[in-house]
Protein backbone atom coordinates (compact mmCIF):
# COMPACT_ATOMS: atom_id res chain seq x y z
CA UNK A 1 0.00 0.00 0.00
CA UNK A 2 1.84 3.51 -0.79
CA UNK A 3 1.65 6.08 1.02
CA UNK A 4 -1.14 8.24 0.08
CA UNK A 5 -3.42 4.98 0.05
CA UNK A 6 -2.24 4.64 3.98
CA UNK A 7 -3.34 8.21 4.86
CA UNK A 8 -6.67 7.80 2.75
CA UNK A 9 -7.54 4.49 4.99
CA UNK A 10 -6.39 5.86 8.09
CA UNK A 11 -8.43 9.25 7.33
CA UNK A 12 -11.35 6.88 6.67
CA UNK A 13 -11.25 4.86 10.10
CA UNK A 14 -11.15 8.78 11.65
CA UNK A 15 -14.35 9.98 9.87
CA UNK A 16 -16.28 6.65 11.00
CA UNK A 17 -14.80 6.46 14.13
CA UNK A 18 -14.84 9.74 15.60
CA UNK A 19 -17.34 12.02 13.51
CA UNK A 20 -20.00 8.89 12.51
CA UNK A 21 -19.43 10.06 8.99
CA UNK A 22 -22.04 7.76 6.73
CA UNK A 23 -20.58 5.30 4.62
CA UNK A 24 -21.58 7.46 1.43
CA UNK A 25 -20.15 10.57 2.58
CA UNK A 26 -17.04 7.96 3.61
CA UNK A 27 -16.95 6.72 0.02
CA UNK A 28 -16.97 10.24 -1.51
CA UNK A 29 -14.06 11.74 0.73
CA UNK A 30 -12.04 8.19 -0.71
CA UNK A 31 -12.83 8.69 -4.48
CA UNK A 32 -11.88 12.71 -3.94
CA UNK A 33 -8.54 11.86 -2.77
CA UNK A 34 -7.75 9.48 -4.72
CA UNK A 35 -8.33 11.32 -7.79
CA UNK A 36 -6.06 14.10 -6.33
CA UNK A 37 -3.48 11.07 -5.37
CA UNK A 38 -3.39 10.07 -8.67
CA UNK A 39 -3.14 13.92 -10.11
CA UNK A 40 -0.06 14.31 -8.06
CA UNK A 41 1.53 11.19 -9.24
CA UNK A 42 1.35 12.23 -12.66
CA UNK A 43 3.50 15.44 -11.43
CA UNK A 44 5.98 13.03 -9.36
CA UNK A 45 4.26 14.44 -6.24
CA UNK A 46 2.64 13.11 -3.06
CA UNK A 47 0.35 14.29 -0.13
CA UNK A 48 3.41 14.10 1.82
CA UNK A 49 5.34 16.92 -0.36
CA UNK A 50 2.51 18.77 -2.52
CA UNK A 51 2.68 22.22 -1.20
CA UNK A 52 -0.46 25.06 -1.42
CA UNK A 53 0.67 26.01 -4.69
CA UNK A 54 -0.14 22.27 -6.08
CA UNK A 55 -3.20 22.27 -4.78
CA UNK A 56 -4.32 25.29 -5.91
CA UNK A 57 -3.19 24.10 -9.47
CA UNK A 58 -5.18 21.34 -8.86
CA UNK A 59 -7.98 23.19 -7.87
CA UNK A 60 -7.52 24.87 -11.42
CA UNK A 61 -7.24 21.83 -13.26
CA UNK A 62 -10.63 20.61 -11.99
CA UNK A 63 -12.19 23.99 -13.22
CA UNK A 64 -10.86 23.79 -16.30
CA UNK A 65 -12.74 20.10 -16.37
CA UNK A 66 -16.20 21.69 -16.36
CA UNK A 67 -16.68 20.44 -12.77
CA UNK A 68 -19.46 21.52 -10.87
CA UNK A 69 -18.43 24.54 -8.61
CA UNK A 70 -20.47 22.09 -5.73
CA UNK A 71 -18.04 19.04 -6.86
CA UNK A 72 -15.25 21.30 -6.47
CA UNK A 73 -16.04 22.57 -3.34
CA UNK A 74 -16.47 18.98 -2.39
CA UNK A 75 -13.20 18.11 -3.75
CA UNK A 76 -11.13 20.64 -1.41
CA UNK A 77 -13.17 20.01 1.60
CA UNK A 78 -12.08 16.72 1.47
CA UNK A 79 -8.33 17.97 0.59
CA UNK A 80 -8.46 20.34 3.48
CA UNK A 81 -10.29 17.65 6.16
CA UNK A 82 -7.36 15.50 5.21
CA UNK A 83 -4.57 17.80 5.56
CA UNK A 84 -6.25 19.07 8.99
CA UNK A 85 -6.16 15.74 10.57
CA UNK A 86 -2.30 14.73 8.98
CA UNK A 87 -1.04 17.91 10.37
CA UNK A 88 -2.89 16.61 13.98
CA UNK A 89 -1.36 13.60 13.83
CA UNK A 90 1.77 15.09 13.14
CA UNK A 91 1.96 13.30 10.01
CA UNK A 92 3.31 17.06 8.55
CA UNK A 93 4.54 19.63 10.27
CA UNK A 94 2.72 22.53 8.46
CA UNK A 95 -0.90 22.51 6.84
CA UNK A 96 -0.72 23.19 3.16
CA UNK A 97 -4.66 24.02 2.29
CA UNK A 98 -5.95 25.55 5.52
CA UNK A 99 -5.72 29.22 3.60
CA UNK A 100 -6.94 28.29 0.27
CA UNK A 101 -10.21 29.79 0.17
CA UNK A 102 -12.59 27.59 -2.31
CA UNK A 103 -15.16 28.22 -4.92
CA UNK A 104 -17.95 29.28 -2.17
CA UNK A 105 -20.17 27.38 -0.62
CA UNK A 106 -23.08 27.75 1.54
CA UNK A 107 -21.06 26.84 4.87
CA UNK A 108 -22.77 23.83 7.18
CA UNK A 109 -22.99 24.71 10.68
CA UNK A 110 -21.93 21.53 13.05
CA UNK A 111 -24.36 18.77 14.45
CA UNK A 112 -25.22 19.15 17.75
CA UNK A 113 -27.77 18.49 20.06
CA UNK A 114 -30.23 20.45 22.31
CA UNK A 115 -29.68 20.17 26.18
CA UNK A 116 -32.84 18.49 26.85
CA UNK A 117 -31.54 15.58 24.41
CA UNK A 118 -28.23 15.52 26.11
CA UNK A 119 -30.33 14.89 29.32
CA UNK A 120 -32.02 11.90 27.91
CA UNK A 121 -29.08 10.53 26.93
CA UNK A 122 -27.28 10.93 30.57
CA UNK A 123 -30.74 9.73 31.91
CA UNK A 124 -30.97 6.58 29.47
CA UNK A 125 -26.87 5.01 29.75
CA UNK A 126 -28.17 4.25 33.07
CA UNK A 127 -29.94 1.31 31.88
CA UNK A 128 -27.32 0.16 28.86
CA UNK A 129 -24.82 -2.50 29.99
CA UNK A 130 -24.81 -6.09 30.55
CA UNK A 131 -23.67 -5.77 33.99
CA UNK A 132 -23.62 -3.31 36.82
CA UNK A 133 -19.82 -2.69 35.67
CA UNK A 134 -20.72 -1.95 32.24
CA UNK A 135 -23.33 0.21 33.11
CA UNK A 136 -21.65 2.02 35.51
CA UNK A 137 -18.44 2.72 33.32
CA UNK A 138 -20.99 3.78 30.56
CA UNK A 139 -22.04 6.61 32.67
CA UNK A 140 -18.78 7.48 33.43
CA UNK A 141 -18.15 7.66 29.40
CA UNK A 142 -20.67 9.79 28.94
CA UNK A 143 -20.43 11.98 31.96
CA UNK A 144 -16.79 12.58 31.36
CA UNK A 145 -17.72 13.56 27.25
CA UNK A 146 -20.16 15.87 28.19
CA UNK A 147 -18.48 17.84 31.11
CA UNK A 148 -15.52 17.75 29.02
CA UNK A 149 -15.76 18.08 25.36
CA UNK A 150 -12.66 15.19 24.63
CA UNK A 151 -12.37 14.14 21.24
CA UNK A 152 -13.22 10.56 21.64
CA UNK A 153 -9.83 9.39 20.96
CA UNK A 154 -8.83 11.26 23.96
CA UNK A 155 -11.30 10.27 26.38
CA UNK A 156 -11.06 6.16 26.00
CA UNK A 157 -6.97 6.28 26.14
CA UNK A 158 -7.29 8.31 29.43
CA UNK A 159 -4.62 7.02 32.24
CA UNK A 160 -6.40 6.17 35.10
CA UNK A 161 -3.48 7.83 37.09
CA UNK A 162 -4.73 11.17 35.77
CA UNK A 163 -8.32 10.85 37.82
CA UNK A 164 -7.20 9.64 41.25
CA UNK A 165 -7.58 11.58 44.35
CA UNK A 166 -11.09 13.03 43.22
CA UNK A 167 -9.45 15.57 40.81
CA UNK A 168 -11.45 18.91 39.76
CA UNK A 169 -9.14 19.19 36.88
CA UNK A 170 -8.85 16.63 34.15
CA UNK A 171 -5.39 16.88 32.22
CA UNK A 172 -5.16 15.74 28.91
CA UNK A 173 -2.72 15.12 26.25
CA UNK A 174 -4.54 16.03 22.60
CA UNK A 175 -3.38 15.42 19.53
CA UNK A 176 0.36 16.45 18.60
CA UNK A 177 1.17 15.48 22.43
CA UNK A 178 -0.66 19.01 23.78
CA UNK A 179 -1.57 19.10 26.97
CA UNK A 180 -4.53 21.02 29.03
CA UNK A 181 -6.71 21.53 31.73
CA UNK A 182 -10.12 21.06 31.33
CA UNK A 183 -12.59 21.31 34.79
CA UNK A 184 -14.94 18.47 35.81
CA UNK A 185 -18.76 19.05 36.53
CA UNK A 186 -19.91 17.70 39.96
CA UNK A 187 -21.76 15.05 38.04
CA UNK A 188 -18.79 13.60 36.14
CA UNK A 189 -16.67 13.61 39.37
CA UNK A 190 -19.43 11.21 41.25
CA UNK A 191 -19.16 8.94 38.18
CA UNK A 192 -15.90 9.09 38.41
CA UNK A 193 -15.55 8.01 41.87
CA UNK A 194 -17.98 5.37 41.09
CA UNK A 195 -16.39 3.73 37.67
CA UNK A 196 -12.83 3.66 39.85
CA UNK A 197 -14.31 2.40 42.70
CA UNK A 198 -15.90 -0.12 40.72
CA UNK A 199 -12.82 -0.79 37.79
CA UNK A 200 -10.22 -1.11 41.10
CA UNK A 201 -12.51 -3.96 42.50
CA UNK A 202 -12.88 -5.89 38.93
CA UNK A 203 -9.01 -5.08 38.46
CA UNK A 204 -7.58 -6.19 41.81
CA UNK A 205 -10.31 -9.30 41.56
CA UNK A 206 -8.07 -10.59 38.28
CA UNK A 207 -4.77 -9.71 39.63
CA UNK A 208 -5.33 -12.12 42.36
CA UNK A 209 -7.30 -14.83 40.36
CA UNK A 210 -5.27 -15.04 37.23
CA UNK A 211 -2.02 -12.65 38.34
CA UNK A 212 -3.14 -10.04 35.32
CA UNK A 213 -1.09 -6.84 36.06
CA UNK A 214 -3.13 -3.91 36.33
CA UNK A 215 -4.15 -1.51 33.84
CA UNK A 216 -2.47 1.53 32.94
CA UNK A 217 -6.36 2.96 31.18
CA UNK A 218 -9.03 4.30 33.06
CA UNK A 219 -11.21 2.43 30.85
CA UNK A 220 -9.52 -1.09 30.19
CA UNK A 221 -10.10 -3.93 27.79
CA UNK A 222 -8.61 -6.89 26.68
CA UNK A 223 -8.18 -6.28 23.20
CA UNK A 224 -5.13 -5.26 21.30
CA UNK A 225 -5.18 -1.18 22.24
CA UNK A 226 -5.33 -2.26 25.99
CA UNK A 227 -8.47 0.22 26.59
CA UNK A 228 -12.05 1.27 25.45
CA UNK A 229 -11.61 1.34 21.55
CA UNK A 230 -13.70 5.11 19.59
CA UNK A 231 -15.52 1.79 16.94
CA UNK A 232 -16.93 0.37 20.33
CA UNK A 233 -17.63 3.76 22.04
CA UNK A 234 -19.15 5.12 18.75
CA UNK A 235 -21.46 1.57 19.05
CA UNK A 236 -22.52 2.34 22.07
CA UNK A 237 -23.41 5.80 21.71
CA UNK A 238 -26.04 4.76 19.38
CA UNK A 239 -27.23 2.23 21.95
CA UNK A 240 -27.89 5.03 24.33
CA UNK A 241 -29.85 6.98 21.54
CA UNK A 242 -31.92 4.93 20.93
CA UNK A 243 -32.52 3.91 24.93
CA UNK A 244 -32.99 7.57 25.54
CA UNK A 245 -35.79 7.70 21.85
CA UNK A 246 -33.16 10.40 20.47
CA UNK A 247 -32.41 9.90 16.79
CA UNK A 248 -29.17 7.40 16.61
CA UNK A 249 -28.37 9.62 13.21
CA UNK A 250 -27.91 12.79 15.27
CA UNK A 251 -25.63 11.19 17.67
CA UNK A 252 -22.35 10.46 17.78
CA UNK A 253 -18.81 11.21 20.11
CA UNK A 254 -18.61 14.49 18.14
CA UNK A 255 -21.84 15.94 18.12
CA UNK A 256 -21.91 15.84 21.69
CA UNK A 257 -18.07 17.23 21.63
CA UNK A 258 -19.86 20.01 19.60
CA UNK A 259 -23.07 20.36 22.35
CA UNK A 260 -20.43 20.68 24.95
CA UNK A 261 -19.11 24.41 22.92
CA UNK A 262 -22.47 25.14 21.96
CA UNK A 263 -24.04 24.40 25.25
CA UNK A 264 -21.35 26.84 27.01
CA UNK A 265 -21.57 29.61 24.46
CA UNK A 266 -25.26 29.60 24.91
CA UNK A 267 -24.75 30.34 28.89
CA UNK A 268 -22.26 33.16 28.39
CA UNK A 269 -18.58 31.10 28.18
CA UNK A 270 -16.13 33.15 25.26
CA UNK A 271 -14.70 31.75 22.51
CA UNK A 272 -11.35 32.11 23.81
CA UNK A 273 -12.20 29.84 26.47
CA UNK A 274 -13.77 27.22 24.48
CA UNK A 275 -10.72 27.12 22.47
CA UNK A 276 -8.36 26.49 25.21
CA UNK A 277 -11.26 23.57 26.54
CA UNK A 278 -11.55 22.22 23.09
CA UNK A 279 -7.96 21.98 22.52
CA UNK A 280 -7.83 24.16 19.12
CA UNK A 281 -4.95 25.38 18.00
CA UNK A 282 -6.15 27.85 16.46
CA UNK A 283 -9.02 30.16 17.05
CA UNK A 284 -10.27 29.91 13.80
CA UNK A 285 -11.72 26.09 14.37
CA UNK A 286 -13.39 27.51 17.05
CA UNK A 287 -15.47 30.30 15.38
CA UNK A 288 -17.66 27.69 13.92
CA UNK A 289 -19.59 28.47 17.56
CA UNK A 290 -20.31 31.61 16.46
CA UNK A 291 -23.79 30.85 14.95
CA UNK A 292 -24.68 30.57 18.98
CA UNK A 293 -23.63 33.89 19.63
CA UNK A 294 -25.36 35.29 16.29
CA UNK A 295 -28.57 34.02 17.88
CA UNK A 296 -28.33 35.71 21.48
CA UNK A 297 -27.73 38.49 20.32
CA UNK A 298 -30.63 38.54 18.07
CA UNK A 299 -32.70 37.27 20.92
CA UNK A 300 -31.15 40.10 22.46
CA UNK A 301 -32.22 42.74 20.22
CA UNK A 302 -35.75 41.54 19.53
CA UNK A 303 -35.98 40.88 23.64
CA UNK A 304 -35.05 44.18 24.66
CA UNK A 305 -35.01 46.62 21.98
CA UNK A 306 -37.28 49.29 22.62
CA UNK A 307 -38.12 49.48 19.17
CA UNK A 308 -38.60 45.32 18.41
CA UNK A 309 -42.07 45.76 19.13
CA UNK A 310 -44.68 42.92 19.58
Amino acid sequence: MSRDHSWISRFAEAQLAELGAAENTRESYGRDLLGFSDWLAQRGLNFTTASRADIEDYLVACEAEGLAQSTRARRLSSIKQLYRFAFEEDWRTDNPAIQIKGPGRTKRLPKTLTEEEVSRLLDAVKDVGRTQADRTRNICLMELLYATGMRVSELVSLPVSATRGDPRMLLIRGKGGKERMVPLSDPARAALRDWLEMRDEVEDLAKQEKGTKPSTFLFPSRGKAGHFTRIRFYQLIKDIAVKAGVSPSKVTPHTLRHAFATHLLAHGADLRAIQTLLGHADLSTTEIYTHVLDERLKELVLTHHPLAGD
